[in-house]
Formats: structure tokens, C-alpha cells, sequence
């Protein structure tokens, strides 16, 4: 006989975030990196870095940065995303020759140093862009390779602080409006309220008020919401032991 107390699980149904500039929520928090995008192309210098906590919208901005090269340059398709640490000594002007701007995300995961020094100085010496993305400011990277180093060092670097109530309340709306649920006034001012103040806990906390709310079979509510921050909250504690 099946179990009527059983959940159902939840079903991973992907969702497909909206990356345009125009669902970039702007605060003082971000006002200077979304400006800087939007400057290309007249940069000062011929790249820039981008850093701040995950989920903080560092993805969301190369994004713009690449629809704009598109439309700008009328690139046939989207500019190469390299992961630092998947850079090698083979790569500089294959990827010059695919495209003249780029984007290497995660700095802070860079394996091989002389491969992306050549990249740099190809970039740099033959006329290309670079935006570069990182948790922690060039600066504060240890790079064994002084040359490099001291070329990181020169670029711009802007960060991405963490959110106030404003960009919090708006991040959350846009987290469930991805997801196609539309959250009540009370919901959201109960999230604001209660939940840690970060960019990466708010995607999580919504996904998790979404997973338990399909599993129960049951409509995003306060108690669900409480539900999920108690599961949250747990998780990390573990994670610290």
C-alpha cells in the first residue's frame, strides 16, 4: 500500500535566468562596475576586472559586456567566457583570432601564470579588450610571476559590495520572477527580514523555498519561507565543522 505521508521530490526543471541589461538591478553598490560596461568602448584601459562575492551579478555583467560587443561590432556570436583556470600556453592568439574582446572569469582559480601573461600582453599589444572576473581583487591575488602581477595590478578594478534593502528586496523579486513565481509583498518583507545579507544566500534561499514548495505540492508561503531559512541555516552551520 504507498505511503500517503510520502513527499513527493521535487523535479529539477531548469530555469533560464534573464541576463539582459535591462534586468541589471543598479544600487551604490554596483553603480561603478555597471558603468564601466557600459563605457566600452572607450575604456581607459584596455581591460577590466570585475570582483565580488558569488552571485553578486559578476556573470550577469559579462553578459551585457558581451551583447554590447555584439551589437557594436556586429560579432556573428557571443565572445569566448575562459575560465582562468582552464587558460594555457596554446591559447593567446587562437582566441585574438576568434575574437578581440573576451571574457576570463573566476581570476581567483588561475593555474598556469605564463600562459595567461601571454594572453594579457596579446591582448594588450595587438588592440583587444579583456574583462575579468574575480571574488577578490586583483591585488590581493598571489601571483608568484611578478610580471604579471605587476601587469594585473594596473588594471581597473571594481568592486561589487555587498547588497543594501533596496537591491536585496529587488534581487529576490527577479530570483522568483525567474522562476515564474510571483511572491507577495508580506513574503518578500519576511525574506528581507530574516535571511543573511548576500547574493549567493538569496538564489539559494529561493531555489529552496521553490524545491519545498513542489515537493509539498503546496503554494510559497511564510511558513515555507521559514522552513526554508531554517534548512539553509543548518547546512551552513554544518559546513563549518
Amino acid at each position: 500500500m504507498k505511503n500517503s505521508n510520502t513527499q513527493q521530490l521535487a523535479l529539477e526543471f531548469p530555469h533560464r535566468p534573464s541576463l539582459c541589461r535591462e534586468d541589471f538591478m543598479i544600487a551604490g553598490c554596483n553603480q561603478e562596475a555597471v558603468g564601466t560596461i557600459d563605457l566600452w568602448p572607450a575604456w581607459p584601459y584596455f581591460a577590466v576586472c570585475i570582483y565580488g562575492p558569488s552571485g553578486c551579478g559578476k556573470t550577469h555583467l559579462a553578459n551585457v559586456f558581451a551583447q554590447k560587443v555584439a551589437l557594436t561590432t556586429n560579432h556573428p556570436y557571443r565572445i569566448p567566457f575562459v575560465k582562468a583556470s582552464q587558460i594555457t600556453k596554446e591559447m593567446p592568439h587562437t582566441l585574438f583570432e576568434t575574437s578581440r574582446q573576451i571574457v576570463i572569469e573566476e581570476l581567483q582559480t588561475l593555474s598556469d601564470q605564463e600562459a595567461l601573461f601571454h594572453l594579457y600582453n596579446t591582448y594588450r599589444d595587438l588592440g583587444g579588450n579583456i574583462l575579468f572576473t574575480s571574488e577578490i581583487a586583483p591585488a590581493r591575488l598571489d601571483f608568484e610571476l611578478k610580471d604579471l602581477k605587476s601587469r594585473l595590478n594596473i588594471v581597473p578594478a571594481l568592486e561589487i559590495k555587498a547588497p543594501d534593502d533596496e537591491l536585496l528586496m529587488a534581487l529576490l523579486l527577479k530570483l522568483f520572477t525567474d522562476r515564474q513565481i510571483t511572491p507577495s509583498p508580506e513574503l518578500l518583507d519576511y525574506l528581507l527580514k530574516n535571511m543573511q545579507r548576500s547574493f549567493s544566500y538569496a538564489r539559494k534561499l529561493v531555489e529552496e523555498i521553490d524545491n519545498i514548495s513542489l515537493a509539498k505540492k503546496r503554494a510559497i508561503s511564510i511558513a515555507i519561507a521559514k522552513e526554508a531559512i531554517t534548512t539553509l541555516n543548518s547546512d551552513l552551520q554544518f559546513s563549518l565543522f
